[in-house]
């Protein structure tokens, strides 16, 4: 299911001044949304894992691309989730 405040927040961070504003505090831009306090700290943590099913994957790539996440970084967290996807689906 989507989290609309999850998807709020990235969609957000496309502006210049908030992805400034985000690399210098995220918890003041945390703040700003009414996030569940397992999304916060997913978002803290930068768990990919815990983001994806509740936001849109253009969007989780945005985010990721805003926290400086390299692609083979971002690429390898996502193929470590591909086993559980396969449980789940398989």
């Amino acid at each position: 299911m989507t989290d609309y405040w999850l998807s709020k927040l990235f969609y957000d961070l496309q502006s210049p001044a908030a992805t400034a504003r985000w690399r210098e505090d995220r918890t003041a831009i945390l703040d700003s949304y009414p996030l569940s306090p397992e999304m916060r700290q997913a978002v803290l943590d930068d768990d990919i894992a815990a983001m994806a099913p509740h936001v849109n994957a253009y969007l989780l790539r945005f985010y990721c691309l805003v926290c400086n996440m390299t692609d083979t970084d971002f690429i390898a967290r996502l193929r470590a989730m591909k086993p559980e996807e396969e449980a789940r689906h398989g």
